[in-house]
């Protein structure tokens, strides 16, 4: 049963709509952010098909024949995690590494109840990756990607929180989860369910707010700091949990505090050395708060916040071989666009991107803002020497015809 108002009966999409109301919610982008995000759990019963995303198929495939590492892959059993010698050994011929996955160990440890955890498919399987990219692009929020692949009737982990919003899909057979609402509300990435074991161990004993089996389609969202646990039924259980890491207002207050600690490196007075003698650091700490003060008020944080942005993710792959032919056959009429995910911001003459930056003559300029829209363009409307320069900087990419 769950509770009135969490859930939501599907229904036919709506045409030209994004990831999250044609396959997560059912909800328009605006009602899902008014009503739901960040706010409370929501159970969307037969919100899609996944199977073009991920499958028991895809699972074999990653583990048996990519040659995955760790930490591409955890495995947990009766709530604790093994320790990775446990599953991993010897690349064999030719390769000098003594991590990757071992098939029949896992394959073990599978039968014997433990939980596999795929973890950050958004660089290992392309499709999963295609679509944690169009729903952090949506969500203006880095996405990460795990499979949890579970035994019939085990489970993986005890009852926690996590520090990240998660949406759950799941892919193939059934999974009874148990939710219940926060013991520390909207918990940063360093403060961890571990801090408050005892609290989350005893709210986990009391009625939940959402307690659902989830078949094949179902999605479930989850604020972080709602606690959850989950096992499988009858049969294997594949779910997708995708991680949205979320930025909030303390994220901008470090970012601005850093801004503000780098105009007071400038400052003559604040690099100077207190005076001898000084039993205490009152009258010291006043003119550091008033500087201090000023230093916030003048700061502009918004360059570091894009730069740490930036880092939070990578952009669309990019195939050297494929952008070598777009270079050495570039014409007038070769078509090119800007390269998926880059977060490429044009401040004044410069461009930042999650590849470097490059900085332009006025004359560019112009052209440069046209690219920045994603459009289709040749390489004739552009500029050709402009074009090759973005193409060899992995800003642009050949465009399909």
């Amino acid at each position: 049963m769950s509770t009135p108002g969490t859930e939501i009966p599907g229904v036919g999409a709506t045409a030209g709509a994004g990831v999250l109301e044609t396959r997560l919610t059912n909800l328009s982008r605006e009602e899902f952010a008014r009503d739901i995000w960040a706010r409370t759990a929501l159970l969307t019963h037969r919100a899609s098909d996944f199977s073009d995303l991920f499958s028991a198929d895809d699972v074999d495939e990653l583990i048996s024949r990519r040659g995955l590492r760790t930490p591409f892959l955890r495995v947990a059993k009766d709530g604790a995690t093994l320790p990775d010698s446990s599953f991993t050994s010897s690349g064999g011929v030719g390769a000098t590494i003594s991590d990757q996955l071992d098939d029949t160990a896992l394959w073990r440890g599978f039968a014997n109840g433990a939980t596999l955890v795929l973890q950050a498919l958004q660089r290992t399987w392309q499709p999963v990756a295609d679509f944690s990219a169009r729903l952090s692009t949506e969500l203006g929020h880095p996405v990460q990607a795990n499979a949890y692949v579970t035994p019939p009737q085990n489970h993986g982990f005890d009852d926690h929180y996590d520090v990240h919003d998660v949406f759950v899909l799941q892919i193939e057979g059934t999974k009874l989860w148990l939710v219940h609402e926060p013991v520390h509300s909207d918990p940063l990435p360093d403060q961890p369910w571990t801090d408050h074991r005892s609290a989350v161990a005893q709210a986990a004993k009391g009625k939940p707010y959402i307690d659902t089996v989830l078949e094949p389609g179902d999605v479930l969202y989850l604020p972080r700091g709602w606690l959850h646990g989950a096992q499988a039924q009858g049969d294997v259980s594949i779910h997708l949990t995708l991680g949205i890491h979320s930025w909030t207002r303390y994220a901008l207050a470090e970012q601005l505090a850093r801004s503000a600690l780098a105009v007071l490196r400038e400052d003559p007075q604040m690099r100077q050395t207190l005076p001898l003698g000084v039993n205490g650091p009152a009258g010291e700490i006043d003119i550091v708060r008033e500087r201090l003060v000023a230093a916030v008020t003048e700061a502009d944080s918004a360059p570091l916040f894009h730069r740490t942005r930036r880092g939070h993710g990578r952009p669309a792959p990019l195939g050297p071989l494929a952008q070598f032919r777009a270079v050495d056959d570039l014409g007038p009429e070769s078509r090119v666009r800007l390269r998926e995910a880059l977060e490429a911001r044009l401040e004044g003459s410069r461009l930042t991107t999650r590849v470097g930056w490059l900085d332009f003559p006025e004359t560019d300029l112009p052209s440069v803002t046209r690219v920045l829209d994603g459009e289709v363009r040749t390489a004739g409307d552009l500029g050709v020497r402009l074009v090759e320069r973005l193409l060899r900087a992995g800003v642009l990419v050949p465009a399909e015809r």
